[in-house]
């Protein structure tokens, strides 16, 4: 099989960064690590096709019985075809991928063979790089009434931000007009000639992922970035936005509250009316990380907490990209061979020298059990809740079942250092005796269950992953029905308030505000609506309805609705944020700061960055200085005065290395500003 790159462009897309230093090994007397779970703080339901993986045109082993068995044991839950961009040069009805190369017995039926053995859905990407709107119907057409395959889910390009029209070009594109409106206008013909032929069928768009280029930058001619056109032009005839991560490291997941949120601001923003039934799908995701181990532990340990975090903030896909992808840069990782593959399973490929080769084919890779140990921690209809640890090196995620049972699932990243855990739960009792205990270790070759520990406390090897799974101490009682997901119906800068569907027989509901793997108690009332007050303005909040009956049984949380207050409606200064250009890894931001109360002489105008990746590169037309995140701007000692009704206009270069969450509350004197 000839060698395919995963990316041929993924030295313009990715900027890789080390991984952090293994942890000090610490004493055994220690403190150990505390983790929290808190039953009361509701995440997403765990969706039918939350694992899933890429399948691609090029492997020689697409639909074999032997891939499809270990990826149905690897809990695999959706395959995605024909694989990254060559879907933008393949032709389905002949199985020709002109400028690539086309295994042998890797057709659309073929796959379609292996999804079915597997137990998986598949998702289909059309070809929008040298396709038409007519191709894809057909292929609809023979799909969903020739074949009756029942292919729900189709994608409209790959990565199509990546046809030269912000510079680097990897994605083919025939069309004369490479710009996102372009695109977006196809995706309206694409969705309408598509669903002529089956209407049930849900139609995805490519969008970028924010702090990902070329996400923010705005082209020469476009009317907004890729993002805004795309949705402004073309939401109304989605169903799902279509994201790619590749994070170059390993300690990236902390940027996935914000990926998912952006987007979904965005989406609120431009879609249109309707535009909350729009989901979001990783339809390819990877560490991108060769050097810092790619199909070794370290890994392995990034997918787990990354596919954890996607799909508890409500992601309905997560897809690993590949199967299998070949041999790339050979390193030694944590103590074992790292052959810079980011596929699954082996290809049994040697280096061009021969030198070095894969293990045998199908062979299994580290994150192939990362994603069998998520898939078993987590199933479908299943709910995340809120856990978190108190260090940095060991991640904590849980998960409810239908049934009482929970399930926790610990990452321990040291490479060096073997920690205990103490487990505190906050809305469940675990049963006495050991619990059951699924672990996976550095270099080993299979994930093992045993009853070890307890349900309180537990040991994690050094690059371990761990899934404890817990029976309530007493049966469920008769819960009340669990409340529908919470909206927000009016905010202002310290007040929301919050409406929800009724549950029959409950006494009264309570609304719980998440601090992490702690909740707060905001309110509560007998009915379906509650204002809340004393909030804090520009503050990002996630909450949850608990109903409660009259004999005091308490329901499960609610889905989680999440929201963020504005700033005063009325104040003595406004304070307008224009972003005037943004480059992906920067910004230039423009501030008009109106005084609308009594004259100043002189003034400072104060705002904290919202996320620590985020920094000052330098400012004008005033006094700039950053201290510890909090960043200052006062008058230059020429020109105090600010008048009033004076605006005075002053502007910053902001640097960023995650999503941009740009700063929503600005003070002039220590007065809060209106936000215009």
């Amino acid at each position: 099989m000839p060698k395919v790159p995963l990316r041929a462009a993924l030295a313009v897309l990715l900027t890789l960064t080390a991984l952090n230093a293994p942890a000090t090994a610490y004493a055994a007397d220690d403190e150990p690590v505390a983790v929290t779970v808190n039953a009361r703080a509701g995440l997403a339901a765990v969706p039918e096709t939350g694992i899933g993986t890429n399948h691609a045109i090029w492997d020689t082993n697409l639909g074999t019985n032997a891939t499809a068995d270990l990826l149905k044991d690897a809990g695999v839950k959706l395959l995605r075809y024909p694989g990254g961009s060559y879907s933008d040069i393949y032709h389905w009805a002949d199985h020709t991928a002109p400028g690539g190369y086309v295994a042998p017995n890797t057709d659309f039926d073929t796959f379609m063979a292996g999804v079915r053995r597997t137990g998986a859905q598949p998702m289909v990407t059309a070809n929008y790089g040298t396709g038409t709107a007519e191709e894809a119907a057909a292929w609809v057409r023979y799909a969903n009434v020739t074949k009756r395959y029942g292919v729900k889910l189709w994608e409209i390009g790959n990565e199509n931000y990546g046809n030269g029209h912000y510079g680097a070009a990897w994605e083919a594109d025939d069309h004369e007009d490479k710009s996102p409106h372009e695109y977006a206008r196809h995706v309206v013909a694409y969705s309408d000639a598509m669903k002529a032929v089956d209407p049930t069928i849900k139609i995805g768009a490519v969008l970028t992922t924010p702090a990902n280029w070329p996400d923010a930058i705005v082209a020469e001619g476009d009317t907004g970035s890729w993002n805004q056109v795309v949705l402004s032009t073309a939401g109304s005839k989605i169903d799902f936005v279509i994201l790619h991560w590749y994070p170059g490291a390993l300690d990236k997941t902390g940027h996935v509250p914000d990926i998912i949120q952006l987007t979904r601001e965005q989406i609120a923003a431009y879609a249109g009316p309707g535009a909350e039934r729009i989901g979001i799908a990783m339809t390819e995701f990877n560490t991108g990380s060769s050097s810092n181990g790619t199909n070794t532990q370290p890994g392995a340990l990034a997918a787990a907490d990354a596919y954890a975090t996607l799909l508890a903030g409500g992601v309905f896909t997560v897809d690993w990209w590949n199967v299998h992808n070949g041999i790339g840069e050979v390193t030694e990782v944590a103590g074992h061979t790292d052959y810079g593959d980011f596929g699954l399973l082996s290809s049994a490929g040697c280096t061009a020298d021969g030198s070095v080769c894969e293990p045998p084919l199908n062979t299994p890779f580290a994150p192939y059990y990362a994603l069998q140990m998520v898939g078993t921690f987590a199933r479908p209809g299943d709910q995340f809740i809120r856990a978190a640890a108190s260090r940095p090196d060991v991640q904590a995620h849980a998960a409810r079942r239908p049934n009482g049972d929970l399930a926790v699932l610990l990452l321990n990243t040291s490479a060096d250092t073997s920690y205990p855990v103490e487990l505190d739960y906050t809305g469940f009792s675990p049963a006495a005796g050991a619990p059951t205990v699924l672990s996976h270790t550095n270099g080993a070759t299979a994930i093992t269950t045993g009853s070890t520990g307890s349900a309180t406390a537990q040991t994690l090897p050094p690059l371990s992953m761990t899934t404890v799974i817990l029976r309530p101490a007493k049966p469920q009682a008769a819960r009340p029905g669990t409340p529908g997901r919470p909206k927000l119906t009016a905010v202002t800068d310290t007040t929301a308030t919050i409406t929800w569907p009724a549950v029959p027989g409950v006494a009264k509901y309570e609304l719980v505000r998440q601090h992490g793997a702690v909740t707060e108690q905001l309110g509560e009332t007998s009915g379906t609506k509650l204002t809340v007050r004393n909030l804090e303005p520009g503050t990002r909040y996630t909450v949850n309805v608990l109903a409660r009956t009259h004999a005091g049984a308490q329901s499960h949380p609610s889905l989680p609705l999440t929201f963020t207050t504005g700033t005063p409606a009325t104040s003595t200064c406004s304070v307008k944020l224009t972003v005037q250009s943004d480059w992906a890894s920067g910004y230039v931001g423009a501030l008009d700061v109106t005084n609308h109360g009594a004259p100043l002489d002189g003034w400072t105008l104060s705002f904290t960055w919202p996320r620590t990746w985020q920094s000052f590169g330098s400012g004008w037309s005033a006094v700039w200085t950053e201290d510890g995140g909090q960043v200052r701007a006062v008058n230059e000692p020429a020109n105090p005065a600010l008048g009033t009704g004076a605006t005075a206009s002053i502007g910053f270069v902001g640097n960023y290395t995650g999503p941009n969450v740009l700063p929503r509350v600005f003070t002039l004197n220590g007065t809060t500003c209106t936000l215009r």
